[in-house]
């Protein structure tokens, strides 16, 4: 389990830096495109969280790490999405 809880933090590190310089880029180029960046990156992240969740449960065969891993995915998910609103409104 400890191995799926750090690469779940990378997997989230990694889109909270793809959001905060994707928002740096937008906000610097085309303010006026912030709500669709943001729109579009939200989806984005909950489409690849649903993704990822969905595969784990799907090929993991033992249903309490699936539970597990699938409440800790989403928590993480949702601390991800308020670090991220916190960091750049």
């Amino acid at each position: 389990m400890i191995l799926e809880i750090v690469l779940s933090a990378l997997f989230f590190t990694f889109l909270g830096i793809l959001y905060v310089k994707g928002y740096d880029i937008v906000k610097k180029h085309s303010q006026e495109h912030l709500p669709h960046f943001y729109l579009i990156m939200a989806t984005i992240r909950m489409l690849l969280v649903a993704t990822v969740v969905a595969l784990y449960v799907f090929f993991t065969e033992n249903r309490e790490n699936a539970i597990s891993f699938a409440i800790i995915f989403i928590i993480m998910y949702a601390v991800m999405m308020v670090v991220t609103l916190k960091l750049r409104h």
